[in-house]
């Protein structure tokens, strides 16, 4: 197999784990609270939305160590470990208990870290400039796959059901566990890759596993990458780019936590509310892969950059959240069991419902997409700080996001993001100009970015 061959081998296998664990824990975050709210079990005192603040605080500053981690361990046997935790955290919900619950909440957000962390350097190095964007596509629809098949699951199997019973909780996620469980083996499959640089270290011929290396050597790159990532934070494009990687935390605990649960709590779609929550999560999926699918593969055509992708994106987003709130009722993030009757400006409709989840699954897209492409480009050398900085700020906002959920009304919860998506978007179109200068200063085309 030659090179770069064993590279796209590389990132397929990278993609296809992804997809396999996340179609297990973005099932579980997407249903989380619904199943939560109609648990029969007193002594269970949990709440979904609480577990993703705890996962995404403990994700934002692991973020700091994760590179050094990383650095010591190596990407691949990081990412194993990382996956058996995701699923130690999902097969909790077999059997509830409050103190199991948040403890696994934190561990997870730790694995989280650490498994971005490694799947950054494992993207990055596994890709040249010319092949950054499409690598990032192709991660990206893979991953975002994982939305289309366990919701669909959801779909299907809740249908007609307004109560979710102990038996349906519990076939939902032991299927669960054991899918995550095979995404994690098949991290194993990634190839050897003699060019690959573990973080912090600036010429390497170690191999993707890592090598034996003394145990004074790997603390040596662990300081190095962690004095990186703090070294990098501070510079100009991080900072601006910041702004655009803190929509993206909003925007995901918007799609992956909060739409969902508004969605089961609205009344007026009778008995398939709960069902739709599976069907608005494979309408996300959608988005998702279309998104990252053509604008991977467009990427080495794109004359343009990646600024009109992410213009497409922040348009896309606010004509999703223009129909939400028009759409759903101001309290449905909130609702009690029984859910609301309440009506916003017009009747709930579910295919309004179900195009705005497509929505915000295309807009996701645009926005991962090209912010992995540029983070790719600009710090090809530096790729797990910068990738762990870039999960830190967009792991922080989540957490925020996941907290504010349980209090804040549907509106607020929009205009939020319609306000910092808006800025976002401003700070991404500066640093791409800047990087655009940069290129053609150098004198390289501007589309082999």
């Amino acid at each position: 197999m030659s090179p770069e061959s064993k590279k796209l081998f590389n990132i397929i296998i990278l993609g296809v784990s992804f997809m396999f664990i996340f179609t297990a824990f973005q099932t579980c975050g997407n249903i989380a609270q619904t199943v939560i709210t109609n648990l029969n079990n007193t002594d269970f005192h949990g709440s979904g939305y609480t577990s993703m603040s705890i996962i995404y605080g403990v994700f934002s500053a692991s973020n700091l160590i994760s590179p050094s981690v990383v650095a010591i361990v190596g990407p691949q046997l990081s990412m194993v470990v990382s996956g058996i935790f995701y699923s130690l955290y999902i097969a909790i919900f077999i059997q509830p208990a409050t103190w199991a619950f948040y403890t696994a909440s934190v561990f997870i957000g730790i694995a989280a870290a650490v498994l971005w962390t490694a799947q950054g350097n494992c993207l990055t190095v596994n890709s040249d400039e010319n092949t950054i964007g499409r690598n990032s596509g192709v991660f990206w629809a893979l991953l975002q796959s994982s939305l289309f098949f366990g919701n669909l699951y959801i779909y299907f199997a809740w249908q007609g059901k307004t109560h979710i019973s102990e038996s349906d909780r519990r076939t939902v996620f032991i299927a669960l566990t054991v899918i995550s469980l095979v995404g994690t083996v098949l991290f194993f499959l990634i190839r050897k890759q003699e060019d690959m640089k573990t973080p912090g270290e600036e010429d390497s011929t170690n191999e993707i596993l890592g090598d034996s290396s003394s145990a004074q050597n790997k603390m040596t790159r662990a300081v190095a990458a962690f004095k990186k990532s703090i070294k990098l934070s501070f510079t100009k494009e991080i900072m601006l780019l910041s702004v655009t990687t803190a929509y993206t935390g909003l925007e995901l605990t918007f799609f992956s936590g909060v739409y969902g649960t508004c969605i089961g709590a609205v009344n007026r779609f009778g008995s398939e509310e709960k069902s739709l929550i599976g069907l608005s999560g494979i309408f996300i999926g959608v988005g998702e892969i279309l998104g990252g699918g053509i604008f991977g593969l467009l990427s080495k055509n794109n004359r343009f950059g990646r600024n009109p992708v992410v213009m497409l994106g922040i348009v896309v987003h606010f004509i999703a959240f223009y129909l939400i709130f028009f759409n759903m009722p101001n309290d449905a993030p909130i609702a009690p069991m029984e859910g609301t009757d309440d009506v916003s400006y017009m009747i709930p409709s579910k295919e309004v419902a179900i195009f705005c989840s497509f929505l915000l699954g295309l807009g996701d897209s645009c926005f991962n997409t090209q912010l992995l492409s540029i983070l790719g480009f600009l710090y090809s050398e530096d790729s797990a700080p910068a990738f762990a900085i870039f999960k830190f700020v967009q792991s922080i906002c989540a957490a925020v996001a996941y907290f504010y959920s349980n209090y804040f009304l549907l509106q607020w919860q929009l205009l939020i993001m319609v306000v910092v998506g808006f800025f976002g978007t401003i700070t991404f179109f500066t640093v791409e100009w800047e990087a655009a200068a940069a290129l053609v200063a150098r004198g390289s085309d501007y589309s082999s970015i």
